[in-house]
């Protein structure tokens, strides 16, 4: 088991920039892929990016690509996602995801932890 909270949403302007972190609990932390994901009011749960264990391989949906960046620091059990140029279809409650396993996974049903997701609003 691993437990999971995001942080670092908030209310920013178009064209600006946030941060998100996700920290996950336990010393194994480091055999779990991990994913981005984002729910809109009114809209499916959507990945948006994904890690594998090692950082050495990373996923983007192509809304994102250019502008969204993930990363992961085992060393502090925290993944990020960067995400600069921020448009107002950004908008979204945003999730982590984690599952223990040596791939990069993205799909929602792969994944067996969650955290409770953090506000992100880019007003327009």
């Amino acid at each position: 088991q691993v437990q999971l909270v995001e942080s670092g949403g908030g209310l920013v302007q178009a064209g600006g920039s946030l941060r998100l972190s996700c920290v996950g609990s336990g010393r194994t932390f480091s055999r779990y892929a991990v994913g981005w994901f984002r729910q809109a009011p009114g809209k499916e749960r959507e990945i948006v990016a994904a890690i594998n264990w090692s950082g050495g391989s990373t996923y983007y949906t192509d809304s994102v690509k250019g502008r969204f960046t993930i990363s992961r620091d085992n060393a502090k059990n925290t993944v990020y996602l960067q995400m600069n140029s921020l448009k107002p279809e950004d908008t979204a409650v945003y999730y982590c995801a984690a599952r223990e396993g040596l791939h990069t996974y993205y799909y929602s049903t792969r994944y067996d932890y969650w955290g409770q997701g953090t506000q992100v609003t880019v007003s327009s």
